[in-house]
């Protein structure tokens, strides 16, 4: 069975890494539909050996499609993807909008994939792309050891932010060389050269957005019993969010426990030399599927703990990926 897929916001960057992915992994595609603004209508975007056009998400028939792949932004979201789902489609949702709905799933295929049962609106929401990433690591530890509470600091790339964000470092970058002034837009201070303790807005209790979502999310997905305190940082890289991750148990934990459940998780992989280079960094993920865990250790400071380094390409497994494996997840769960 092959099936009719819209994309909606396809000519942004998660958009086009939708479209490459659909086509990386031969998933069974009728007909797929590109979706933008108004603005973007008309526009020409390639998928295969052919150019497809853009059509107007506001007045598009959304019961001509299947399934939606939607990453259009948040207001956006918020207005058409229930009118998608009442088509009856089923939307699969890469912004915040859906995520903590009690009514729509939120899921990492590779660690709570029995949540798509429960779908009641239409809509599944892919989590925030730190996040992804954290539960692909956490989920094969907890399976042998409970996991109690959890301490992360983000190293996440600008992408993150967008195009306008990327754009902002590479000419802040290119500027500072030519002894330009800098003036930050997207950001609240230079990019270029620095690191940026702050991700999203802030909350009353002092952490942002970002960080509460990496807390809550967790709980929503994996157990809700696990605490997590994330400090999340923007960092001058283009592609591949890093995450340092100290995780506190219940049961007994070392790391010879944790190397052997790495070892056998899906969608990871173990590279853990302890030599120069024996590690792999945010520009190593780029363009891979997989969530790389290095610099694995004993935390010397507390029992039952370890901490590790964890690294994942956040436009594609962080969001386009993950997306494309519910669909998969789903098909395979004979839910669409």
């Amino acid at each position: 069975m092959s099936y009719k897929i819209a994309v909606a916001g396809a000519t942004g960057n998660v958009g086009r890494e939708l479209l490459l992915l659909l086509e990386e992994r031969n998933f069974p595609v009728s007909e797929i539909i590109p979706l933008a603004s108004a603005r973007s209508a008309g526009k020409k975007i390639e998928y295969k050996d052919t150019q497809l056009v853009c059509q107007d998400l506001a007045t598009f028939d959304f019961s001509e499609v299947d399934i939606v792949l939607s990453s259009p932004g948040g207001a956006i979201s918020k207005e058409y993807s229930p009118i998608a789902a009442k088509a009856g489609a089923i939307v699969i949702d890469n912004t915040s909008v859906w995520r903590m709905d009690d009514d729509v799933p939120l899921v990492v295929p590779e660690v709570n994939p029995q949540d798509l049962k429960n779908i009641k609106k239409g809509i599944v929401a892919n989590p925030n792309c730190s996040t992804i990433q954290m539960l692909v690591a956490l989920k094969p530890l907890h399976d042998v050891a409970k996991i109690k509470r959890v301490v992360v600091s983000t190293y996440q790339a600008t992408s993150g932010g967008g195009k306008d964000a990327m754009d902002e470092l590479f000419n802040q970058t290119a500027g500072i060389y030519k002894n330009d002034a800098v003036n930050p837009k997207v950001f609240t201070k230079q990019i270029a050269f620095n690191c940026i303790p702050h991700i999203d807005v802030f909350m009353d209790d002092g952490y942002t957005k970002e960080e509460w979502k990496m807390r809550v999310e967790t709980k929503k997905i994996l157990d809700a019993n696990i605490e997590v305190s994330a400090t999340a940082v923007r960092v001058p890289v283009f592609t591949g969010h890093a995450e340092a991750i100290t995780v506190e148990f219940e049961d007994k934990m070392n790391e010879d426990i944790a190397r052997k459940a790495f070892k056998n998780a899906e969608g990871l992989t173990l590279v853990d030399n302890r030599e120069n280079g024996g590690y792999v960094t945010q520009f190593e993920s780029t363009g891979n599927d997989d969530v790389y865990i290095s610099r694995l250790r004993n935390d010397t400071s507390k029992e039952n703990s370890i901490t590790f380094w964890c690294v994942s390409d956040n436009v594609r497994k962080g969001a386009a990926l993950n997306t494309i494996q519910i669909a998969e997840k789903m098909i395979e769960m004979d839910i669409i």
